[in-house]
């Protein structure tokens, strides 16, 4: 079942705990640049990357987070980002202990610092 845009808005903002600030800069070093698949189009980049970059736009676009100013692309990769969240969250504890693991690095990616109450 998909899930309403209502839900995926307000999941999206609970998930993605991390500023545009925070995630900007945590996308410039090479942690987030080596961590994670690597996408199929010779860029070299990792779908993490790319997507932290689209988050950093949503956010950045939309810092009050007020529902009516999304877009369905912007709605389209929120759904993408709160499906791969609560999947690696729901499998992976070593994030939230490990700050050197794949799993912290490449959640930081998708914009959730498991480290963050």
């Amino acid at each position: 079942m998909v899930k309403d845009n209502d839900t995926v808005i307000r999941e999206f903002n609970e998930l993605v705990n991390m500023t545009a600030e925070e995630l900007t800069e945590w996308l410039k070093g090479d942690a987030s640049t080596s961590s994670g698949w690597t996408k199929d189009d010779g860029s070299g980049e990792s779908v993490g990357h790319e997507s932290g970059r689209k988050i950093v736009e949503i956010l950045k676009k939309n810092p009050n987070k007020d529902p009516e100013k999304y877009d369905q692309d912007d709605i389209d990769h929120m759904r993408k980002v709160v499906a791969y969240n609560k999947r690696h969250l729901a499998q992976e504890e070593t994030a939230k202990r490990n700050t050197e693991s794949k799993s912290y690095k490449s959640l930081k990616n998708w914009g959730h610092d498991a480290q963050k109450p």
